[in-house]
C-alpha cells in the first residue's frame, strides 16, 4: 500500500524547510549565569543559517539548529565571546567570559 499525502503549498515549504534544518551540540567552558547565556544566545544567532539556540546551563552544553550551520564560525564566535569548547579554556578566555557575561546582563 502507498501512502500519497497532498500538502498545501505553505505546508509543504514548512515542510521542505523543516527536512534541511540542522542541529549541532557544542559543550563550552565558563557558562556561569543567565547573562553569559543572553549573550550566547545573541552573539550565535548573528550568525548566518541559525535559527534556534538552546542552552542548558548545568551541562554548558549549546543546541543550535538552522540551515547550513558552519561550526568552524560558531566556534570561533564562541571562543571569541570567553566560551571555548571543553578542553581549549584560558585564563584570557575566562576573563573574556565575564564580559560578555556583564553584557548579557545589561542587555536583559
Amino acid at each position: 500500500m502507498i501512502l500519497v499525502t497532498i500538502l498545501p503549498p505553505f505546508s509543504r515549504y514548512l515542510a521542505e524547510k523543516i527536512c534541511h534544518m540542522k542541529k549541532l551540540e557544542v559543550f563550552v567552558e565558563n557558562i556561569k549565569c543567565g547573562g553569559c547565556m543572553t549573550s550566547i544566545k545573541k552573539g550565535i544567532l548573528e550568525l548566518a543559517g541559525v535559527k534556534l539556540v538552546d542552552i542548558v546551563l548545568d551541562d554548558e552544553k549549546i543546541t543550535i539548529e538552522g540551515d547550513h550551520l558552519n561550526r568552524k564560525a560558531i566556534i570561533k564566535k564562541l571562543d571569541g565571546m570567553g566560551y571555548p569548547e571543553k578542553g581549549n579554556n584560558t585564563l584570557f578566555k575566562e576573563a573574556k567570559s565575564y564580559v560578555s557575561c556583564a553584557i548579557g546582563k545589561m542587555g536583559a
